[in-house]
Formats: C-alpha cells, structure tokens, sequence
C-alpha cells in the first residue's frame, strides 16, 4: 500500500467535498489540487473524480433523504410539490446534458487548466458581487414551490459550470436568486440539481474510464470517497444556515483574490 498516495486521495477527496457546494469550483479545486499533489496520471485522476463526486452527493441524498424520497415518491404518485420538485429538476437539467454531450470532450481538451481556472474564478467572482448588488427580489420562498419557468433559467445558467473555474453550485443559486428565489430555496435547488447533473456525468465518466480501475487503486478511490462524503456533509449543513444571514460576497472575493494569484503564478 503506497501510504503517500492513500494521504493523496484523501486530500483531494477533501477538496471536492468542501468545494462542490460551495461557489468556488470544484473543479477548478480539483484541477490545481491534482497539479500541486502531481496525483496520478490524468485517466486514473478522472476516474477519481468521479469516485470523489458521487461522495459528495452521498452527502445531500443522506442529508436531505425526506424530501427526496418525497419527490420520488410525488413523481408516481400525483403528489403535487413532489411531483413539481421532480420536473424541475428534470427540466434543469436538460441543458446542461445536451451542451455536455455535444461539446464535453472540446471542453476537456482545450480547457481543463490553471490558467482557463484562474480567469473564470475571477470572472465569476465579480459577477457574484453584481448579483449581491442588485435589489433581491424574492418571490419564492421555499425551493417547493419553484416555477418551471425559474427551473429552466437556472438550468441554462447551470450550462455555464462547464468551463472549469466557473461553479456549478455558484452558477445555480446566483441563477436562482436572479429568478427570484430565495436565497435558502436557491441554495437547496442547487444541492438537488446536482444529484442528476453530477451522477449522470459520473455514470458517463465511469463507463469510459472503466478499463483504468484495478484492485491497487480502489482502496485510495474509497478513501477519497469517504473524504468527500464527510467533509460535503458538513459544508451542506453549514452553508445553509450561512446563507440565510449572509451574501455570498466572502467567496467572491476568495474567487477574485485565488484567480488573481494563479494568473501570477502559472504566467
């Protein structure tokens, strides 16, 4: 057992847990993380994102287990919020699934960098402090009674996260604050739309990266899972009491401030 690689993996695990929810990009995180730590080669390092990612919606399944299975159970049965909250999320998630299929591998290849990472931190960064700016008007309270019409926004705007840098979580909850949610019901639709976002991009990953998983890699894979469950379990619960009192504009200046000295270093 290569005990610096298993300290590795449980690092990086870390990283994806803290970051998924919060809006800093994960995967931004992930990318200079596996840079600094030199970790792996880059098949083995995506399918250890995968492992990482499912982790971290470990954490909002088990945490928000009631609702879901409410919702799951609404989609069958007629119950009308959980009927509404689960064609919202299939409605938000639709973009994102045809502009990923159709244009994830240019992605992938042109940018998946510090510097591409560096100038979408910084960019979305300033475009949080232009939303915290504006007059929030809320006109949904509860992320139950989300609109279809405000699903659709947010699912367009999730699009965005797939430039790395950018923030899915970040991208969703400025996304629904600008359509009129509050920020809790904002920030709760975000958890849920990840579920289907990040587990259908990580069953599409698993397939193709199959062939790199070995018994010698799968105990440093479960304990980046476990990392990334633990750790996501305790930035769900905490960000949501956060964002009932506070803006997000702390991480915004965290985005412009990293970006900032990423630029300096990486030119």
């Amino acid at each position: 057992m290569d005990l610096l690689l298993l300290f590795k993996a449980a690092i990086m695990g870390l990283v994806e847990g803290i970051t998924e929810f919060l809006p800093i990009s994960s995967t931004g995180h992930l990318i200079l993380a596996g840079q600094l730590l030199d970790f792996w080669t880059v098949e083995k390092r995506d399918m250890f994102a995968v492992a990482v990612q499912i982790g971290a919606i470990a954490a909002v399944i088990y945490e928000y287990w009631g609702k879901l299975w409410g919702a799951l159970i609404g989609a069958f049965t007629g119950q009308e919020q959980g009927r509404r909250l689960s064609l919202n999320l299939i409605i938000a998630s639709i973009p994102i699934v045809i502009i990923g299929l159709s244009f994830g591998d240019v992605v992938k290849a042109y940018l998946f960098n510090a510097i591409t990472v560096a100038i979408a931190l910084i960019v979305g960064g300033f475009i949080i402090l232009w939303a915290e700016r504006r007059p929030h008007q809320i006109v949904t309270q509860e992320v139950d009674d989300l609109s279809f019409k405000q699903a659709t926004l947010i699912g367009l705007i999730q699009c965005l996260a797939l430039i790395p840098g950018t923030s899915r979580s970040g991208a969703t909850i400025i996304g629904g604050m600008l359509s009129g949610l509050s920020r809790k019901a904002a920030t709760e639709f975000s958890f849920f739309l990840a579920m289907p976002t990040m587990l259908g991009a990580a069953t599409y990953d698993l397939i193709r990266n199959a062939s790199v998983l070995s018994s010698d890699n799968m105990i440093n894979i479960a304990a980046g899972f476990a990392a990334a469950f633990i750790a996501a379990l305790l930035v769900v619960k905490a960000l949501v009491k956060f964002v009932e009192k506070h803006t997000l504009r702390v991480f915004a200046w965290y985005r412009v401030i990293l970006g900032v000295i990423l630029l300096i270093v990486f030119l």
